[in-house]
C-alpha cells in the first residue's frame, strides 16, 4: 500500500514539476488538446459502449455469484 503511495505523490510532483516549467501557454495547449480528444464522437462512442459492456459483465457477474452462492 505503501508504494502505491509513492507512485502517486511521484507522479503527482512530477505533473506539477512539469507544469510549473511549461507555463499557462503549454498548460492551454495540453488542456485544449485534451478536450477536443475527450469531446470527440467516436471516444464518446467508445465511452458509452464501455459503460454498456462493464453494466452487462456486472449483471453477469452477480448472477454468478448468488447462483454459486445457493
Amino acid at each position: 500500500m505503501r508504494f502505491k503511495y509513492l507512485v502517486i505523490a511521484l507522479i503527482a510532483f512530477l505533473a506539477y514539476t512539469y507544469g510549473a516549467k511549461a507555463g499557462k501557454g503549454r498548460y492551454k495547449e495540453i488542456s485544449n488538446f485534451f478536450d477536443s480528444f475527450w469531446n470527440d464522437p467516436k471516444v464518446k462512442k467508445a465511452r458509452v459502449q464501455a459503460k454498456k459492456d462493464v453494466a452487462k459483465a456486472r449483471k453477469a457477474a452477480v448472477k454468478k455469484a448468488r447462483k454459486a452462492s445457493h
